[in-house]
C-alpha cells in the first residue's frame, strides 16, 4: 500500500520524548503473547509499548486531521524482565525529515538495565486520506 504522506510537519522538533512506566504482568509475556515460553516480557509487547510511547511523543503535536503511522523498526531485546518487574519505556524525537519522524527507543527496568533498545520510523499522513485508501 501507497502512504498519503503530507509534506513538511510543522511544529514538530527534535527533542520531543514521552515515557510509559508498566510493571510486567500474565498478559505481558512471550507465553501468553505465544514469542516464546518463559514467564519474562514478551519482545511484541516490548515493541507495542516502544511504539505507544512514539505516538505519545508526537501526539499533541500533531496537526488536526493528521496522524501517525510506523514504517520501520529496529529493536534490540537485551535482557528479560520476569513477571512484577517495573520497565519504563522512553522514546525521544531524533530527526524530523520532511514528514518522516525517527525516534530513539529504551527501556529499562527498576534496577536500572537495559532490557531493550531501538529506532522507529514513522511517517505523519493525512488521516482521511490513509483511510480511504485502505482495501474493502
Amino acid at each position: 500500500m501507497r502512504l498519503s504522506v503530507v509534506g513538511r510537519v510543522m511544529g514538530m522538533r527534535p527533542g520531543l520524548r514521552a515515557e510509559k512506566v508498566v510493571t510486567v504482568g500474565d498478559v505481558d509475556t512471550a507465553i501468553r503473547l505465544g514469542s516464546g515460553d518463559v514467564p519474562v516480557l514478551g519482545t511484541p509487547r516490548l515493541l507495542a509499548l516502544a511504539e505507544e510511547v512514539t505516538v505519545a511523543a508526537v501526539g499533541p503535536h500533531m496537526d488536526e486531521g493528521r496522524t501517525s503511522v510506523g514504517t520501520r523498526v529496529e529493536l534490540e531485546h537485551r535482557a528479560a524482565s520476569p513477571v512484577g518487574m517495573r520497565v519504563t519505556v522512553e522514546a525521544e524525537l531524533l530527526e524530523v525529515d520532511g514528514a518522516r519522524l525517527v525516534f530513539g527507543c529504551t527501556a529499562t527496568d527498576e534496577h536500572g538495565t537495559v532490557v531493550g533498545t531501538g529506532r522507529i520510523e514513522r511517517v505523519v499522513v493525512d488521516r482521511e486520506r490513509f483511510l480511504g485508501r485502505l482495501p474493502s
